[in-house]
């Protein structure tokens, strides 16, 4: 972890420390998890600690992979694990791993998607970046969601959307937000914005790349969070 001054290369240390939180974090989440099925008929402020604790654990976990990833973008070594998958396994995946909060906080959470679809990408990667925007929502909205997953010719698209406030004007106005004006002050701005946009474009398909996009309305009337891969 020395560079060839024989100086520290702190920058090197760091995604060390945040790999090791990472793997730490992960099992705290799996105790919150385990703790929360045993939580089933408890009291409502019980159900509301547990909620909060599984969000900011959650949160955390998310930062921890986005600064690992950053990391490696930095270092131009962000690989993409690019695979055929069943979109179904992915959904489900994601509804598993929140089925606690979803629960405690009561959210009514549907999903639409086309029967027997699949796509080409970082299944890793797609599935950190619609939890994120799927706790997002469940943090904001007030008691329902919808994700939908659908194509057309040239691209598969995922949508998430709320019956939130909606995205604040900041936010939208952030949609081309870079990693040089970001703004960390912005509770639903910045890093978590600039990383999804960094891993949609690095789904590469036909001379075409991923795209996200932020906007108001939809059929819940909150926000609506779309990422678009090319096929």
């Amino acid at each position: 972890m020395n560079n060839d001054n024989g100086q520290i290369d702190f920058a090197t240390v760091l995604a060390s420390a945040v790999h090791d939180m990472k793997n730490s974090l992960c099992l705290l989440i799996q105790s919150i998890e385990n703790l929360g099925h045993t939580l089933k008929d408890q009291d409502n402020e019980v159900g509301e600690h547990f909620a909060s604790a599984h969000y900011e654990a959650s949160r955390l976990n998310t930062g921890l992979v986005q600064l690992l990833s950053l990391y490696r973008a930095g270092m131009d070594n962000m690989p993409l694990n690019i695979d055929e998958h069943y979109i179904e396994d992915v959904i489900d995946e994601i509804l598993a791993t929140n089925e606690s909060y979803i629960n405690h906080k009561k959210i009514t959470l549907n999903v639409e998607q086309e029967p027997d679809l699949m796509g080409y990408f970082d299944a890793d990667l797609i599935s950190l970046l619609l939890n994120d925007m799927l706790i997002n929502s469940m943090r904001y909205s007030n008691k329902h969601i919808l994700l939908k997953v659908f194509s057309n010719e040239h691209h598969l698209i995922f949508e998430v959307q709320d019956d939130g406030p909606g995205y604040p004007k900041s936010m939208l106005e952030a949609n081309t937000v870079t990693m040089h004006n970001y703004d960390i002050s912005q509770g639903r701005t910045g890093l978590g914005l600039f990383f999804a946009r960094l891993i949609a474009e690095a789904h590469k398909a036909h001379d075409s790349a991923g795209s996200i996009s932020l906007a108001n309305g939809g059929s819940l009337g909150g926000s609506v969070f779309t990422l678009k891969i090319p096929v």
